[in-house]
């Protein structure tokens, strides 16, 4: 089973990356220094508008979630996992977790990446506005 979702969204000045645990997109329009998992904002979506058959495939267990994060050229390939505990229905974040904690706007665990470990060029470009497309894919077995 596989199901796929893209986010668009886009950097800003104050995007720092370097959050040891996390990262975020955000539907939110502006940033604070304190916002430092945050690497998109003004995200057309957060994990309320994801599909319902996205939301069937990556909540369980046995979930694998496939992020690709393009910006400027430069790429990221996340790999995280699902879970039975996601309800997926904050209105306007979608946050990756290096742990496992789990909110409504936890959208993978145990991920392989976090802000402090992105590349330095796609936070580069980030910091620049440009625009980015988050890539999505849940697989399950079977």
């Amino acid at each position: 089973m596989e199901a796929q979702e893209t986010v668009y969204c886009r950097g800003h000045p104050l995007v720092l990356g370097n959050h040891p645990t996390t990262f975020e997109v955000t539907r939110e329009d502006h940033l604070t220094k304190n916002g430092n998992c945050i690497i998109g904002i003004a995200a057309d979506k957060g994990c309320s508008g994801l599909s319902y058959e996205f939301k069937q495939v990556l909540s369980h267990d046995d979930a694998v979630l496939f992020t690709r994060l393009l910006c400027g050229g430069v790429t990221a390939e996340v790999k995280s996992r699902g879970s039975v505990k996601f309800t997926l229905d904050h209105p306007t974040d979608i946050v990756w977790r290096r742990s496992s904690f789990v909110c409504g706007r936890t959208i993978g665990i145990w991920s392989d990446h976090v802000a402090a470990t992105l590349p330095e060029a796609l936070i580069a470009n980030l910091v620049a506005g440009k625009e980015m497309i988050v890539t999505m894919t849940a697989r399950r077995p079977g």
